[in-house]
């Protein structure tokens, strides 16, 4: 199990406010028709796995998950991902996502395999990785978690150290929990659009079953506050475009007493050269996020020696403000691009 460490320095946690009633819409009801095709096609490829005959020490993950007794799964505790990705106040934290297949961008044919990228996401800052385990959108499979997370090994006893892999599937059953444990992944995502608030609930069990954290995605504020309501510590707003949109799923989030929340904001890839992901980074923060989960806009350019993921994820933990820094208008092809973006990684 994950150590339990203290309550990060700077979390949501707003004034204590008595718990909110329990989320009364069913799992049917809160699923929009493509959550619903989302869940089918992906319980058919689990259904597949099954058949074809999981490993015993999956197996037997997943005994322990049906022995575990059926608490709640709602914690004033802080997991060692939840903190890593919490840190002080006008600071922001990065998970850089893994995948072998980007959403049409057309920026990058080929991605490095995890064991070369994984060191540049730990070299250069990133407080996680996470690896889209799920192989129709992200073309990656359960062995590429088993890669990044033997490569993160590596750093065992250096600074910095090993870094926590989230193995980011689109969970639909206990036994991708299970999967992921035994991958050596530390974390698990959950969607609530796809799953509704009943599994939401029983997944972050499971998942406590097993020492794994959850990261619940939402795209509205009621999602946010069904999945807080359910017990989630980590919540990423997802599917949202543009500052304004994210933080309106969280503006209004009530947390009991005793408990706090990391908040992620996941930086959706704009179809340009320019690196206006950067500036949306920085506004994030200071809007209160505690974390952004970037994914495609790592790949945007390449393996350029300014540009690559590295260099993108420093530029976004970088101290500057939209006031007097623009990577929108300083990070394309033009002129300066290159300097500035160096700049910022020294």
């Amino acid at each position: 199990a994950l150590t339990t460490l203290s309550a990060p320095t700077h979390c949501f946690a707003p004034i204590a406010r008595p718990a909110s009633p329990t989320a009364q819409t069913s799992s049917t009801t809160s699923l929009n028709a493509l959550g619903v095709f989302v869940r089918k096609a992906k319980e058919a490829d689990v259904l597949k796995y099954c058949q074809e005959g999981p490993s015993d020490s999956v197996l037997a993950l997943l005994k322990q998950i049906k022995d575990a007794n059926d608490d709640d799964a709602t914690t004033n505790e802080v997991g060692e991902l939840q903190s890593l990705l919490t840190k002080r106040k006008g600071t922001i934290t990065i998970v850089a996502e893994y995948k072998r297949k980007l959403e049409g961008s057309g920026f990058l044919s080929e991605i490095l395999p995890p064991e070369t990228l994984s060191p540049v996401f730990r070299e250069f800052g990133a407080a996680a990785v996470a690896v889209l385990a799920d192989e129709r959108t992200g073309g990656c499979s359960y062995d590429d978690v088993v890669a990044m997370v033997a490569e993160q090994k590596e750093a065992q006893g250096e600074v910095p150290g090993p870094l926590p892999v989230i193995s980011s599937d689109l969970i639909v059953d206990e036994i991708q929990i299970a999967r992921a444990a035994d991958a050596g992944a530390k974390a698990v995502t959950v969607t609530y659009e796809v799953v509704g608030v009943e599994k939401v609930t029983q997944f972050i069990k499971d998942a406590k079953a097993l020492g794994l954290e959850v990261i619940v995605n939402v795209n509205s504020a009621e999602e946010a506050q069904g999945a807080v309501d359910a017990g989630a510590s980590i919540i990423s707003i997802t599917g949202v475009d543009g500052v304004d949109g994210k933080y309106a799923a969280i503006e209004s989030l009530s947390v009991p007493e005793g408990r706090s929340v990391c908040t992620v904001a996941n930086i959706l890839a704009k179809d340009n050269k320019a690196l206006e992901e950067v500036e949306e980074a920085w506004m994030c923060r200071d809007k209160g996020f505690n974390c952004v989960w970037v994914s495609d806009a790592l790949y945007k350019s390449g393996i350029d020696p300014t540009e690559h993921p590295g260099a993108i994820i420093n530029s976004m933990k970088a101290k500057s403000s939209v006031k007097y820094a623009s990577p929108k208008a300083r990070s394309g092809k033009g002129e300066g691009a290159r300097e500035y973006l160096g700049d910022i990684m020294m």
